[in-house]
């Protein structure tokens, strides 16, 4: 027996200790989120994904609100709209509009819940961060501007042993996401497995070899297996008009792992003297060779071929 709800007047039935918005996505219901991250973390600190429950004062976020029998939801009244569209005009409050240049553009959480609520500006005035963009490193380009401190990144981060190279520093308005010391990322441990960029909602952590390569609508994405050792790491190479731009770390793969071999690895495939054909270094040169001889299987095969007569 599960526990029986009601959510924008469909009927759902969930086992015991689903959340209100696990509850939603299994009847199709969408609720916008940007702390949420499937099996990774539910800290309820963005608040975008409040909803109305009849009989309870204040709207709670849905990620961290278990189910309970009779329940009754409502995910889009007005009172709830209204509610996400604050929030969403405090966070414009004091974020870059460059949205036209943006690497994020088109895959931006913020940019696709402020256009559903119908954000365009904001009413709240005050400061604004100035944080110089930390492009020091040639693989992962950070502009905390950008940032909405939803925390996946830290999560993320926190969830592989010994790794925890990123956390939330200082407090108030002065909170940023920040290195041991608040230095530099390639002064730091990061290791540039790009788990950060997989899951961050906006533009505050890209991929800097991707940059300028091509707009989210106009890249194929096909999930690969990587081979460079024996971990088996699975990520997304790009393709743009059938050419390989990159690789980027795969949202859908448990802990999202991606080392720089597996991530940078991919140049020979638009080298102009590649070949099909495997070579072995011979009387001091490089000779073109069947691949059951370069994979040293060719006395297995010969074997095979004299058992078959």
């Amino acid at each position: 027996m599960g526990i029986s709800l009601t959510i924008d007047g469909q009927k759902v039935n969930v086992p015991a200790g689903t959340t209100v918005l696990q509850a939603a996505q299994l009847i199709g219901i969408d609720i916008p989120t940007f702390c949420f991250e499937k099996d990774l973390t539910a800290p309820g600190a963005c608040r975008i994904c409040v909803v109305e429950i009849e009989g309870i004062r204040n709207m709670p976020a849905s990620c961290v609100t278990a189910v309970c029998e009779g329940m009754v939801v409502h995910t889009d009244s007005p009172a709830v709209r209204e509610a996400r569209k604050t929030i969403l005009e405090l966070l414009v409050a004091n974020h870059p509009l460059d949205c036209m240049t943006c690497e994020k553009s088109g895959k931006c959480k913020l940019q696709d819940y402020a256009y559903r609520y119908g954000v365009g500006s904001t009413p709240y005035g005050g400061d604004k961060h100035e944080y110089p963009l930390d492009d020091s490193n040639p693989y992962i380009t950070r502009d905390l501007n950008k940032c909405i401190l939803c925390g996946k990144c830290v999560a993320t981060c926190n969830a592989i042993p010994e790794r925890s190279v990123i956390n939330f520093a200082y407090r108030g308005f002065n909170t940023k996401i920040a290195t041991a010391m608040d230095e530099d990322l390639k002064d730091s441990d990061c290791v540039y497995c790009n788990r950060c960029v997989a899951v961050c909602p906006v533009g505050a952590i890209t991929d800097k070899t991707m940059a300028g390569k091509g707009r989210h609508w106009e890249i194929e994405k096909k999930q690969m297996t990587c081979t460079f050792c024996d971990a088996g790491c699975r990520f997304d190479v790009n393709y743009k008009d059938g050419k390989v731009i990159g690789v980027t770390a795969n949202a859908a793969s448990p802990g999202r792992p991606l080392c720089l071999k597996g991530r940078l690895g991919t140049g020979f495939v638009n080298n102009p003297e590649l070949t099909e054909q495997p070579l072995i270094k011979k009387d001091g040169g490089f000779v073109t060779v069947p691949w059951q001889e370069a994979l040293g299987i060719s006395p297995i095969i010969e074997k095979i071929n004299t058992l078959k007569k």
